[in-house]
């Protein structure tokens, strides 16, 4: 899994930059039926975010910068066949905390924060023909 990097706008003022710590591993479970990086063997991707606006820290949280990480909406390699079917669905963890669903925003304070992002794949019928996968997340930061 590998991750893009991309940088937040600021509303007024402030900024918000997105730095890819590493990239996840996804692993298949028994059925062979998912790929996903909370499988065991499978490892989440890590991003370092660091937000800074001076409109969060004046106004107190009413214009921080928020993160997400929507679901891929397909493979970037796949081996024939193994792209047909497949629903994706990520989730993340700010510092540690508990998991949210990607395309759901967060609000992070001021500073840096550590993300870790979870992806999955599941076939629809069938099992994941052997071979090469990987899927882009883009973490966004706004």
């Amino acid at each position: 899994m590998l991750l893009a990097p991309t940088t937040g706008h600021a509303a007024l003022i402030g900024s918000c930059t997105i730095v890819v710590l590493s990239s996840g591993q996804m692993a298949p479970n028994a059925a062979i039926a998912v790929l996903g990086s909370a499988q065991p063997g499978g490892s989440a991707a890590q991003v370092k975010v660091t937000a800074n606006s001076l409109i969060c820290t004046v106004l107190g949280l009413l214009d921080c910068f928020r993160v997400s990480a929507p679901a891929p909406a397909a493979f970037t390699t796949y081996p024939s066949g193994g792209g047909a079917g497949v629903t994706f669905s990520t989730s993340y963890r700010v510092d540690g905390g508990a998991g949210i669903a990607g395309s759901v925003q967060t609000e992070v304070l001021n500073g840096s924060h550590t993300v870790a992002v979870d992806l999955s794949a599941a076939r629809a019928s069938g099992v994941f023909p052997a071979g090469a996968y990987q899927a882009q997340v883009t973490v966004r930061c706004e």
